[in-house]
């Protein structure tokens, strides 16, 4: 009755915009009100037999045309240059009752910060932990919003990573390095405030595609964790929270696998972080 639910974040190159929007649908049907849409551009898409869009900016805002479309039951169609649905097209399933289903736009870059500036809820930088970025994101947003005439305070910045928690918070940090180091050689070249050598980079990613995580994770300084993770005791993460919310975040998503095990990691997230860090968001 209470948490809050959604994709963050699907790419409209796999799931098409009328799907997104029947899923969408479905969710708000089952928690009203609670419900959002994340999409975003995606990564490693190509190694998985996934063409991206040629353009993606425009295929992103087309899409999110679409699915608002679909759930808001105009008429009229809609017509892109990678999405369009004709005249004659209306979603064959109840209506959302609610107004509006918030969009959130997943996105590290200027020009689809900006366009979630002139048309979105919220902005997620994912994978990453980093406060320094959110001035940064901040102004790209400022670009849209100012655009489009709207309000800063419309567009809400969340960021999200990997999250082990533990008492123990060196196992914890142990473990955190090997999942980082899935991520890592993809997000740190769109981190303009990390300064991370693309040898290290490259060698991360080579370890990676040969499944040696442990060799990923040895190359994975304290500081580019503490980056690009939440890591540690509750005291820690609680720390990281702290400073997110100081920079601009207006909502924190704590990553699997949350623990050393999952239900431990929840169980230290929703007793000791939370509480610890309700008043800051």
């Amino acid at each position: 009755k209470q948490a809050r639910i959604g994709p963050a974040t699907v790419q409209p190159a796999r799931v098409a915009p009328i799907d997104i929007a029947a899923q969408a649908a479905l969710l708000e049907a089952l928690a009203p009100g609670r419900t959002y849409i994340g999409v975003s551009r995606g990564a490693w898409l190509e190694a998985h037999g996934i063409q991206p869009e040629a353009k993606p900016i425009t295929a992103l805002r087309e899409a999110i045309a679409a699915i608002r479309y679909m759930l808001n039951g105009d008429e009229g169609g809609v017509t892109g240059e990678f999405y369009s649905l004709a005249e004659h097209v209306r979603a064959p399933y109840p209506l959302p009752a609610a107004a509006h289903i918030p969009v959130m736009i997943g996105t590290w870059g200027p020009k689809l910060a900006a366009v979630a500036g002139e048309i979105a809820d919220e902005v997620k930088i994912g994978g990453s932990a980093n406060p320094d970025f959110i001035p940064i994101l901040t102004d790209y947003i400022r670009v849209g919003t100012e655009r489009a005439g709207r309000p800063q305070e419309d567009v809400g910045i969340a960021i999200g990573a990997v999250c082990v928690v533990d008492e123990d918070g060196e196992r914890a940090r142990a473990l955190a390095r090997r999942e980082v180091a899935l991520y890592l050689p993809v997000v740190a070249k769109l981190d303009t405030t990390v300064d991370v050598e693309p040898e290290r980079a490259q060698r991360i990613q080579a370890a990676v595609e040969q499944a040696d995580l442990d060799a990923a994770a040895a190359l994975i300084s304290d500081d580019l964790l503490d980056r690009f993770a939440f890591s540690g005791t509750p005291s820690a993460i609680t720390a990281q929270c702290e400073a997110l919310f100081a920079a601009g975040a207006t909502r924190i998503e704590f990553g699997t696998p949350h623990g050393l095990s999952p239900q431990h990691g929840i169980t230290l997230l929703g007793e000791r972080v939370v509480p610890a860090i309700r008043h800051m968001s």
